[in-house]
């Protein structure tokens, strides 16, 4: 394992693990301290519970995680000297960004990046994130029900969040999908490159800029 990769691991970790117990405890608070009243929409309101509302945590833990992976991308993908077997003349740091990272002693792709670190902060329970799209290549990350087919559909045609209050397994959350946007040179190359993707979506090609998939947050209205 590369001490690139123990250095950016160790302290998203930190980052992330802080954050979840502060959105977690700033959440609980509020929605202890007074009633909730819902509406469900996919362009946005929700649930509001007093002090603050459903909408405003998950916009938070969005801006944390996007921006992660974002400066992941751009300063950490971006000053190695290959992507996926490929020179990057822009390259100054001798090693590689791979999807077979571990085999190869190299580092992992932006997007699993981000899956690690989803999975870190989703252990506990008090919210979940994670990445959905209609070109997915990992079958774990096609839209599973209706909400997020529909929202993922609506976030690809108008690049805007897709927010609403619903239920999962009984349970209420408020839950968001963000567009996913290719914001480095690196997102589209690696996609449109993919085995997978050339099998599965050979006519899309994917440029800079594009909404590529969806972040989708699911936080339980405790209390509500």
């Amino acid at each position: 394992m590369s001490a690139i990769y123990q250095w950016w691991r160790s302290l998203r970790l930190k980052f992330v693990s802080t954050l979840a117990l502060a959105l977690a405890i700033c959440f609980t608070v509020v929605a202890c301290g007074g009633g909730a009243s819902t509406s469900s929409s996919g362009g946005g309101g929700g649930t509001t519970v007093a002090g603050i509302s459903p909408e405003v945590v998950v916009d938070y833990i969005h801006k944390v995680a996007e921006s992660d992976r974002t400066a992941y991308t751009k300063h950490v993908i971006g000053r190695l000297t290959k992507l996926e077997g490929k020179d990057n003349k822009k390259g100054v740091v001798t090693a590689e960004a791979t999807e077979f990272w571990k085999q190869e002693k190299g580092v992992p792709l932006p997007a699993q990046m981000f899956r690690m670190g989803a999975e870190l902060a989703s252990e506990d329970g008090n919210f979940t994130i994670g990445l959905i799209s209609p070109w997915n290549i990992n079958d774990n990350q096609a839209p599973k029900d209706d909400f997020e087919k529909a929202g993922m559909a609506k976030v690809v045609e108008t690049a805007e969040p897709y927010k609403a209050a619903r239920e999962i397994a009984g349970k209420k959350y408020y839950s968001a999908i963000y567009p996913d946007i290719a914001v480095a040179d690196a997102c589209v190359s690696c996609h449109n490159d993919h085995p997978v993707h050339k099998e599965r979506h050979a006519d899309k090609v994917f440029k800079k800029g594009d909404v590529m998939g969806g972040v989708v947050i699911n936080l339980p209205l405790k209390g509500a």
